[in-house]
C-alpha cells in the first residue's frame, strides 16, 4: 500500500534542492575560472621574468661590447697618438635660414628671428617621443660642425658643439626653432629640454674678453631705396620655401643679422682699396640695434673711403651691403643665389607652422 506525500511538503524540498544544485554549479564555474585566471597570471609572470632576464642579459652584453670598444679605441689612440673616435649617427638634420657659414651667429639667441626647422629621422626618433616637448620653452641641441674647416677645434673644444635654442612649435617629427646659430644641413646628434633649475648657473664667472668677443655693434642699418622692391620680387621667386611669412619679416631678419659687424678682425682693419668682394669668414653675434646716423659711403672722416661690397646669404638670397668706417651699414641689393643648394621638395616652410605661430 503506497504512501502519499502532500504537495505542500515536497514542493519546498524540490525548491531547496534546485537552489543547492545551482549554487554548487556557480561555485564550480567560479572555481574553474579562478584556476584558469591563476594559471594565466602565473604564465604571464613567468614570461615577464624571462623577458626581464633576457633584457638584463642583453644590457650586460651591450655594456661588455661598449667596454671592449672603448678599450680598443684607447689602445688605438695610444698606438697612433691620435684622438679616440666614437661612431655617431645623426638623429636629424637642420633646415636653416642661414644658407652658408658667413653671417651665422657665433652664439644662439642673439638673432631672435633666426629660424630653423629640425627634421628628425622617424626611424630613429618617432613622433611619439616628442610628445610633451612643446611644453618647454628652450632645448639644448648637440650637433656637428659639419662645415668646420678647423677640425682640431672639434677635439679640443667638443663642448662648442651644443647650443640653446627656443622652441616655437612641435609638429610630427619636426621642431621649429628660433634664435639659432645653425647653418643649413647641420647634423644633430641629440636634444634635451632646457631646465633652468639645473642648467642655469647664476654664480658662473667668465673673463672680460669673453663677454666682448666678437660683439661689435654697428652704428646703424639702413636700406637702399630699391631694396624692398627687389626683396619683394625675390620673395615671389622663392615660392613657398621660406620660414618667414612676408618680405617685411625677412627684412627684419636681415636687419637683426647685420646689427653686428660680421666681418673678421682683419677685414675690419684693412684698407678699403678694392671693390672685389671677399665673403666674411667669421660669424656674427647679433641683437637688434638701431642708429640714427645716415649712411655716407664717402665720408670726409673715412681714410680711405669705403669701396668694398660684402655679401650675406640668407634663405638662398644674396644680400649685398656696405659698411663705412663709422660702422654705418647700407643694405644695397638682394638677388637669388643659384649656387646654394636648397631643394623645395620636403622642405619646411612658414605655411606648415602659421597656425601655431599665430
Amino acid at each position: 500500500m503506497g504512501v502519499s506525500i502532500p504537495t505542500s511538503q515536497w514542493l519546498p524540498f524540490t525548491f531547496t534542492f534546485t537552489l543547492t544544485l545551482a549554487a554548487i554549479t556557480v561555485f564550480y564555474m567560479l572555481g574553474k575560472k579562478w584556476r584558469t585566471f591563476k594559471s594565466k597570471v602565473l604564465h604571464m609572470e613567468t614570461s615577464l621574468k624571462a623577458s626581464l632576464d633576457k633584457c638584463a642579459a642583453e644590457r650586460q652584453g651591450r655594456i661588455r661590447a661598449q667596454q671592449d670598444l672603448r678599450k680598443a679605441l684607447l689602445e688605438q689612440k695610444a698606438d697612433n697618438s691620435l684622438p679616440a673616435s666614437y661612431p655617431m649617427i645623426p638623429i636629424g638634420t637642420v633646415q636653416s635660414c642661414f644658407s652658408t657659414r658667413n653671417g651665422t651667429p657665433r652664439q644662439p639667441l642673439l638673432v631672435p628671428l633666426a629660424r630653423a626647422c629640425l627634421m628628425f629621422d622617424p626611424t630613429r626618433v618617432p613622433p611619439a617621443s616628442l610628445e610633451g616637448l612643446e611644453e618647454y620653452s628652450h632645448i639644448w641641441i648637440i650637433y656637428v660642425f659639419h662645415l668646420n674647416t678647423d677640425l682640431d677645434k672639434l677635439w679640443l673644444e667638443p663642448s662648442r658643439s651644443k647650443i640653446k635654442a627656443k622652441i616655437e612649435a612641435v609638429q610630427g617629427n619636426m621642431i621649429l626653432l628660433s634664435g639659432v646659430d645653425l647653418v643649413e644641413g647641420t647634423p644633430v646628434l641629440d636634444i634635451k629640454p632646457y631646465l633652468s633649475y639645473c642648467d642655469s648657473i647664476r654664480e658662473s664667472v667668465v673673463p672680460e674678453w669673453v663677454k666682448d668677443d666678437g660683439l661689435i655693434a654697428v652704428a646703424s642699418v639702413t636700406f637702399s631705396d630699391g631694396f624692398y622692391s627687389a626683396l619683394a620680387h625675390c620673395w615671389e621667386l622663392m615660392g613657398k620655401s621660406s620660414l618667414y611669412s612676408s618680405p617685411d619679416e625677412m627684412k627684419k631678419l636681415i636687419e637683426q643679422v647685420l646689427s653686428w659687424d660680421i666681418r673678421s678682425s682683419s677685414q675690419r682693419h684693412r684698407p678699403h682699396k678694392s671693390r672685389n668682394f671677399e665673403p666674411p669668414d667669421t660669424s656674427l653675434n647679433a641683437e637688434d640695434s638701431e642708429g640714427d646716423e645716415a649712411f655716407n659711403p664717402v665720408s670726409e672722416n673715412c681714410d680711405p673711403p669705403i669701396s668694398i661690397i660684402y655679401h650675406l646669404v640668407l634663405e638662398g638670397l644674396d644680400i649685398s651691403y656696405m659698411i663705412d668706417c663709422k660702422g654705418n651699414v647700407l643694405v644695397d641689393n638682394v638677388a637669388p643665389v643659384s649656387c646654394v643648394s636648397r631643394s623645395n621638395q620636403n622642405r619646411c616652410n612658414y605655411s606648415i607652422w602659421k597656425d601655431k605661430l599665430g
